[in-house]
């Protein structure tokens, strides 16, 4: 066979494998109203930060029942340490760290959530005050010229 078309069957698989392995970016959430994904960067309006807090609120509880079943797998090996053997203080201290990993996680998404409803709160506000302030200022002056020019009563 030509070497080109093998090397070329030698690369096809691998470039395969690395698209499909390829990840998406982490911090992506879903825009509830047109199902579009948004990411931390791309967010602009006080809805696309409701959802990315409500998304770092689902991603707190998903690592705080990672939390939880791992304090359950940790008093199994605890109770029944003679069931694993020399293992036991491995499967004992990973899941320690495992557990120190996901509440840390837990208190980051839960900070994150925060900040977004923060966010979103500011923007809310300040639509608000632009819907108050919508007052035309062509308007304005004019009003301010017909009260300038009535005469004054004495």
């Amino acid at each position: 066979m030509n070497i080109k078309f093998v090397k070329y069957l030698a690369v096809l698989p691998m470039l395969s494998i690395l698209v499909a392995c390829a990840q998406l970016s982490p911090m992506e959430a879903r825009n509830m109203d047109s199902n579009k994904i948004v990411s931390v960067s791309e967010a602009k309006t006080s809805n696309d930060h409701e959802n990315l807090a409500n998304h770092y609120d689902n991603l707190a509880k998903e690592m705080a029942a990672k939390v939880e079943e791992k304090m359950a797998l940790l008093e199994e090996y605890e109770d029944h340490s003679h069931y694993y053997g020399r293992r036991g203080q491995d499967y004992k201290s990973h899941t320690l760290a495992n557990i120190r990993h996901y509440e840390q996680e837990t208190t980051a998404a839960i900070q994150q959530a925060g900040y977004h409803r923060k966010i979103a709160a500011d923007l809310q506000k300040n639509e608000y005050a632009q819907s108050g302030d919508s007052s035309n200022p062509a308007q304005t002056h004019k009003i301010k010229a017909r009260l300038s020019s009535e005469p004054t009563r004495n």
